[in-house]
């Protein structure tokens, strides 16, 4: 605090107030008396309690400022120096008075101060004792309050962390007061609100207006067994004279008188776990990314760790028999606890199951069921000791298990864990459980019938396509099926070679529109078609007449052929196309010529006449063929994919072989999107 000089100068004193202090809610007078009981120092507080400028008392008889003051002086001031020297510290209360003769109650801190040369000094430190008291009142109210109010008393700073909090509230969330200070509001309490509860604290920061009995539901993380409804109400402390800004609020635990809340903010997480879960499960049609999806929407909301298997029934038309073993498949697994977790939900494939198992249990009922683990536990389910150790270090206290049952059939398990600090799981758990299951399961089932339709498709497919081509010393060929990625149905892509009884070589590719089994089907009959109606040596136009013939009479709408026969005595050969991607030539010399004189109409259409282009070979020129799998792609243009492979084709490699692989791993995308055929042929002439 700055002392005021005789000639009205300040300077700065002993003391040193700032701003924000208690002393801007208290006003306090410091001044200094010497040791012929004369005013020395006088501090600017002095002025506003006393009346006095420095002027008139600097130097002057301190007894002027006590109610006994009179020129002889005064024995109040007396006895406060003589025991501020002899006690080195004394307070007590003593009537003073003021410089317009008014006499108030005064509280005196008195305390020597030796200063340079031995020079002694007693400052005082002076309040009206209204002003004490006053302050005094409410601090021991405030510190009463914290320390035995039962209801949850709280100050936050602009960012919603801990500054101050008492043991009630500290008890509401089950941790304790230190573990409270500087941390966030919203690290303490999980919600299910969407952030509303946290807005509006938000909003009360800011200088909005108070929040008063708002109901609020929570699962504080110090008890993450309980579900909480709180009566809220906060306040912004901004307004506050000299306080730091921030929130204050009171809580109070509401949660027998409102357990209807309660039970709404369940089932709102519930509802809110299935309602991810069913955005979550069932993007694809794979079996395996479906069961990983159900493991990864059930954690961590619901769960620390979760596996799900198949059964492998010995026949679709197998009954679950409780006394026999029960062999399952892990498909799918994920924990967020640390190791060995990790190693027992991903460390095995096959799994095996003792009759009396709790996964008997589940599936002899049909419905879910949750089991401690326990020593009995390990017992009756785990047949490996080494997994029995690794199950009882994993940390999970309790699974719980739900049949995956589809169209009436049981398709698998889905077992779920937590770990010991989380609470067990309750009778809404089990059903929650087995809802998730349920919706897998549909989803599981319609994947499994999925994939079951792909590999007939493609079983179909392979079945009908050529398992050796004609050879010919006339055309060396390297040809090439990739069919699409598991989560594209197999198409109708198909090609073959075949040798005329005169030397001639009947190249031919196509592609029935569509998927799965019925394109499979079809393509394998435009093959056969094709192979016979080439034998009769007719015209390539003339066979795709006859072709469209038949793809009319079958149903087959629409579908794709390009016939090209190879003369090696003239090096000729002629071509005829139904809507078919144009063939390449690679001449000897490096270039690249598309032959697109030859585009009709797709088989099946009808109506319309094809037509037979011939052009000239030159010896070692190389013909490829290909369907649109090869050049046609999701963000890319059918011509640029054409370009594509002219470069391709145009490249540095001679062998066949070669060349066909690395024009595969060039243009198709991984996974491919759809069938694809490549046929690159390489023609002689015949002596």
């Amino acid at each position: 605090m700055p002392s005021a000089l005789p000639g009205g100068e300040k300077a700065h004193g002993p003391f040193w107030s700032e701003p924000g202090t208690l002393l801007e809610h208290v006003p306090v007078a410091v001044f200094g008396i010497d040791d012929g009981d004369l005013v020395c120092y006088w501090g600017p507080g002095a002025r506003d309690l006393f009346g006095y400028d420095s002027t008139e008392v600097l130097s002057g008889p301190g007894a002027v400022l006590f109610a006994d003051g009179a020129r002889s002086g005064s024995d109040s001031c007396t006895r406060l120096t003589e025991r501020g020297r002899t006690l080195g510290y004394w307070r007590g209360r003593l009537p003073a008075r003021h410089r317009d003769a008014t006499v108030f109650e005064c509280g005196f801190r008195a305390f020597s101060v030796t200063g340079t040369g031995g020079r002694s000094v007693v400052m005082v430190l002076a309040s009206r004792s209204g002003e004490l008291d006053r302050v005094k009142t409410n601090l021991a109210f405030l510190d009463a309050l914290f320390e035995t109010c039962p209801i949850g008393l709280v100050m936050l700073d602009p960012d919603l962390r801990y500054v101050h909090l008492n043991q009630a509230l500290a008890d509401m969330d089950g941790l304790p007061i230190e573990a409270h200070l500087g941390r966030h509001m919203d690290e303490f309490m999980i919600m299910s609100d969407g952030g509303e509860y946290l807005r509006m604290l938000r909003a009360v920061a800011l200088g909005g207006a108070p929040v008063v009995g708002t109901l609020v539901g929570l699962r504080p993380r110090g008890h993450p067994d309980r579900d909480q409804v709180r009566s809220v109400s906060f306040f912004p402390l901004s307004q506050a004279v000299g306080s730091r800004p921030g929130v204050g609020g009171l809580m109070v635990d509401v949660t027998d008188r409102e357990q209807a809340i309660l039970e709404a903010t369940a089932s709102r997480r519930r509802l809110a776990l299935l309602d991810g879960a069913s955005t979550r499960i069932g993007t694809t049609l794979d079996v395996n990314i479906t069961a990983q999806e159900l493991v990864d929407a059930s954690m961590p909301d619901f769960c620390d760790g979760a596996v799900v298997e198949v059964v492998e029934w010995m026949d679709e038309d197998e009954v679950f028999d409780p006394a026999r073993l029960l062999v399952t498949r892990r498909i799918a697994s994920g924990t967020i606890l640390p190791p060995p977790a990790t190693e027992l939900v991903s460390g095995v494939e096959t799994v095996r199951y003792p009759p009396g198992s709790v996964i008997h249990d589940m599936l002899r009922t049909g419905r879910a069921i949750s089991a401690v683990v326990n020593e009995e536990f390990l017992a009756r389910t785990v047949l490996i000791e080494s997994r029995a150790r690794l199950f009882a270090e994993s940390g999970l206290a309790c699974v719980l298990v739900a049949p995956l049952i589809a169209r009436g059939t049981v398709q698998g398990i889905a077992m779920f864990g937590r770990s010991g600090d989380r609470p067990a799981f309750t009778r809404d758990d089990v059903s929650l459980a087995g809802e998730l299951a349920s919706r897998a399961a549909i989803c599981l089932d319609n994947a499994r019938l999925y994939s079951r339709v792909q590999d007939i498709a493609l079983t179909l497919q392979r079945a009908l396509l050529p398992s050796a081509l004609a050879t010919s010393p006339y055309v060396d060929v390297a040809h090439r099926y990739v069919p699409g990625s598991r989560i594209t149905e197999v198409g109708g892509d198909w090609y073959d070679v075949i040798n005329l009884p005169d030397g001639r070589v009947v190249l031919v590719v196509g592609d029935v529109m569509g998927h799965g089994v019925s394109a499979a089907a079809a393509m394998g009959r435009l093959r056969i078609t094709t192979k016979a109606l080439a034998r009769h040596d007719s015209e390539p136009a003339e066979l795709l007449a006859e072709l469209d013939a038949c793809a009319q009479e079958a149903g087959i709408e629409l579908a794709t052929c390009l016939h090209i026969v190879y003369d090696p005595k003239t090096g000729r050969a002629r071509i005829a196309s139904a809507g078919h991607p144009p063939p390449l030539v690679l001449r000897p010399d490096g270039t690249v010529e598309t032959i697109d004189e030859v585009l009709g109409v797709p088989l099946g259409v009808g109506g319309f006449p094809f037509r037979t282009t011939e052009i000239e070979l030159p010896a070692n020129a190389t013909l490829a063929l290909y369907t649109d799998g090869l050049i046609e792609a999701r963000g890319r243009d059918i011509d640029a994919g054409l370009e594509a492979l002219r470069i391709e084709l145009a490249g540095k490699s001679v062998a066949l072989e070669e060349m066909a692989d690395r024009i595969l791993a060039n243009l198709l995308p991984s996974p491919p999107t759809d069938d694809t055929v490549l046929i690159l042929a390489r023609v002689h002439r015949a002596p």
